[in-house]
């Protein structure tokens, strides 16, 4: 256990992080004119009201996008029955870390003004956005890794998503909203190929502690119901004022609804006896919201959303079935939460649909409103078959940049020097955290059953 002793690591790496933010903090970065006293007043003294001010407008959105990076996430990733205190503590850590490193990254890129970052309430969303990435990453190793080596994941995984999401955005001109590709891709393949990197041969020797218990799976739900209820205003939370925010809305309302029937149907179907499996619902449920979120602000048509919604749950199910047995014992990829099924190939799927509806886009469906969603055809710059490329390249060079970063990421975190679990303590709290009560209690909690087990005892 000594090797796993943070006493000096773990504050060596908060301190040293949080003094280098806060001294960048105060060289680059600087209120924009709508949270700075004389700007905003100077805006005052001519004809604007303080109900024009864009925090009005952006903060119910961005308080809707706290809630699910700190509670959200946190609580998704409870059902391990001995890691509850790590899934959301370390969520907590990281999220508190990443959001303010993605404020930086994000504003080289983005928010440069005479040398300065700007910073309001739409970069404060974007870097919560930011920091979703890092935490669908963190699924992929969750119980597997120290708090030292999830700081450092996230210094590296925030710049590189910075650079893809400039790239992407920026400079390939795409529109991605709701992060299908900049977000949920990105972060997904890249927990992916760290994970892969950070294999553990022998993880087996902890098996019985990856499982999860009946109370377990019920907070993990707590998650998914405040991830579910609140992924609209995800997907809408940066789109533009008006008709373009009420209908990212309203698509991911209504394919988030048609995921879970499609994901408690596929549940029921795969079962060997008929049961739902608490892991599908928990999870593939969510895929609806994210296989719309670049397309959420097109005119995707609610009819649209509802079969993209139905694909994803499908999808996802399947996923978690037969495709996540075969990457660990094949790819030997070992996927804690199975980030793969939730945000990657959904994430994937979005893209696509994106891509396929910007190339449908004409200006006799979007009238003006073309110039919201899709500036540069309204502008004559490119087709609409020209919009629908960039998307799709877009989603190549995302995979590109998250593979590629991810693989070097896992190397970096491979080194023995961060007070990681061995194999066979891993997904235990204890490792990291003062538990209350005697230890050996844990002892009395029993796994939940597969169905296989449930049918070997019935016989």
């Amino acid at each position: 256990m000594t090797g796993t002793n943070l006493r000096l690591k773990l504050p060596v790496a908060c301190i040293i992080l949080e003094v280098i933010i806060i001294i960048l903090f105060g060289a680059l970065v600087e209120y924009d004119e709508e949270v700075d006293a004389r700007k905003w007043h100077q805006h005052m003294k001519n004809g604007t009201s303080n109900y024009e001010n864009n925090f009005y407008y952006r903060y119910p959105s961005f308080q809707d996008v706290h809630v699910m990076i700190f509670i959200g996430f946190g609580f998704l990733m409870t059902f391990l029955q001995r890691y509850g205190f790590s899934s959301v503590g370390f969520n907590f850590l990281i999220a508190a870390f990443s959001l303010q490193w993605a404020t930086l990254m994000q504003g080289f890129f983005h928010g440069l003004h005479g040398g300065k970052i700007h910073i309001g309430i739409e970069s404060m969303i974007n870097a919560d956005f930011c920091t979703g990435a890092v935490l669908i990453s963190f699924g992929a190793v969750l119980g597997k890794t120290s708090p030292v080596q999830l700081l450092l994941m996230a210094v590296i995984e925030v710049t590189l998503f910075s650079i893809n999401e400039y790239i992407v955005l920026s400079v390939l001109n795409a529109k991605d909203a709701g992060g299908s590709m900049t977000i949920h891709t990105f972060g997904a393949y890249f927990g992916l190929m760290v994970t892969r990197v950070l294999y553990r041969p022998n993880l087996d020797k902890s098996k019985h502690k990856n499982c999860s218990v009946y109370n377990s799976d019920l907070f993990a739900m707590i998650g998914t119901i405040y991830l579910w209820m609140f992924w609209p205003s995800f997907n809408s939370a940066v789109t533009a004022h008006g008709d373009d925010q009420h209908r990212t809305v309203m698509n991911t309302y209504y394919s988030l609804a048609a995921c879970t029937l499609a994901t408690y149907g596929l549940s029921s179907v795969v079962a060997h006896d008929g049961k739902l499996d608490m892991v599908h619902i928990q999870n593939a449920a969510l895929a609806g919201g994210v296989a719309v979120g670049t397309a959420g602000e097109m005119m995707l048509t609610p009819f649209g959303s509802m079969i993209v919604g139905f694909l994803a749950g499908t999808v996802s199910v399947l996923g978690y079935k037969f495709l996540t047995p075969v990457l660990e014992s094949k790819l030997k990829i070992q996927d804690t939460c199975g980030i793969h099924n939730l945000h990657g190939m959904p994430g994937v799927l979005g893209a696509i649909v994106g891509a396929i509806t910007a190339c449908l886009a004409s200006k006799d469906v979007y009238g003006d409103g073309m110039e919201d969603v899709f500036p540069n055809i309204y502008s004559e710059d490119v087709t609409a078959s020209g919009q629908g490329l960039r998307q799709a390249i877009s989603l190549g060079v995302t995979l590109g940049i998250a593979l590629l970063g991810g693989l070097l990421t896992g190397f970096i975190l491979k080194l023995p020097i961060y007070g990681a679990p061995p194999d066979t303590i891993c997904f235990e709290d204890s490792i990291y955290w003062e538990v209350p009560g005697e230890e050996g209690s844990h002892e009395e909690l029993a796994c939940v059953k597969t169905a296989d087990e449930e049918e070997k005892m019935n016989t």
